[in-house]
């Protein structure tokens, strides 16, 4: 039995919580400062109220005053605050870390320098713990095709497990692989983490097919938008395999489940593909994010990261202006507030 410990209990953290309690280790759930309601459910219901299902009976809870207790003796300690909560979540692990201790992140994203160099989120947190204890820790990420609420309902579900120490991965993987929790490990941590990071930008691009059928009053037409989404699609794939090369990481990750299988699933639902339906609808984005008020747009987020880096970086000369017509269009709908007008032409490398 290993001890676990989660530092967040928004719908991905707790789900991640059945395939380790399924394997019978120690589990101890930490709510934030902003999960208080959730907490409260939790121990007058034993029900999740965002994923709308009973937690298992072992799973211990605890508010944030209590996280020194709940992470007292644990092995393995999950990041599982967003990316909003990247930088509290490292300042928390700063003053509770033991050496040894195995931390495996899920929030999705990138941060970006002044002169827009990317780097990715675990890195991030990591930065924030003193480096001489930094070095005495193992970071790690979860990425992949994985909806929280299926992963409560124990479907089948197929991850990778990302970081730069294998022994440490394939121990993690140990604990929380099960008979319907599959897990991959890689040690291309930049790769996989680039793909988690912008699969959410280009799904909320994948959002503006519904919406344009919804404006032309065709939503309920037998004549979809399907090959207006595929283009899109297969666009995204190629720009993906574009920033990973970009970053260093391995040319084949994009290809896989932490690239395109991850960006398949998030293109079918979710907040990100319903804040770009809203904007192919004919809202502009400041329109459509007032509509889903109190909603974490992660990929809107990720598009200003990296789309302002991108232009940073072909100042420098370090890309080109043709490279990323896409991700360049997306930021320019999200941080200038443009409609969309897709660049089709100048998509997988330039229509003749």
């Amino acid at each position: 039995m290993t001890i676990v410990s989660v530092l967040g209990s928004g719908v991905m953290a707790t789900a991640l919580t059945f395939p380790l309690a399924d394997n019978g280790h120690e589990v101890r759930l930490v709510g934030t400062h902003l999960d208080r309601d959730i907490i409260d459910s939790l121990r007058a219901t034993g029900v999740h109220p965002g994923l709308e299902r009973k937690i298992p009976e072992t799973v211990r809870i605890h508010q944030i005053e209590e996280i020194e207790a709940a992470l007292e003796g644990a092995e393995i300690v999950m990041s599982g605050v967003n990316s909003f909560g990247v930088r509290w979540a490292g300042e928390q692990l700063a003053q509770l870390l033991e050496p040894g201790t195995l931390i495996i992140s899920i929030a999705k994203g990138m941060e970006a320098d002044p002169s827009g160099d990317l780097r990715i989120l675990p890195d991030v947190l990591a930065e924030r713990v003193p480096p001489s204890l930094r070095q005495d820790v193992s970071w790690s990420a979860v990425a992949g095709p994985s909806i929280a609420g299926e992963v409560a309902a124990r479907r089948e579900t197929c991850v990778v497990f990302a970081g730069r120490d294998e022994e440490a991965l394939n121990r993690l993987a140990d604990t929380f692989r099960t008979d319907w929790y599959h897990v991959w490990t890689s040690t291309d941590f930049v790769g996989v983490e680039v793909c988690a990071a912008t699969k959410n930008c280009y799904a909320l691009g994948v959002g503006f097919a519904e919406g344009i059928l919804e404006r032309l009053n065709e939503a309920e037409s037998s004549d979809s938008n399907h090959d207006y989404e595929a283009a899109l699609f297969g666009q995204a794939a190629f720009e993906m395999g574009q920033m990973v090369r970009l970053m260093d990481g391995r040319p084949d990750t994009p290809y896989g489940l932490a690239g395109v299988g991850d960006m398949y699933v998030t293109s079918m639902g979710g907040r990100n593909v319903r804040v770009g339906r809203l904007v192919g609808s004919g809202l502009r984005f400041s329109e459509a994010r007032s509509k889903m008020a109190g909603v974490t747009l992660e990929g809107a987020v990720a598009i200003e990261v990296i789309g302002g880096a991108l232009l940073k970086l072909t100042e420098r000369g370090i890309i080109e202006p043709t490279d990323f017509p896409l991700m360049r269009h997306l930021h320019a709908i999200i941080a200038e507030d443009q409609p969309p007008k897709i660049p089709w032409g100048a998509f997988f490398g330039g229509e003749a």
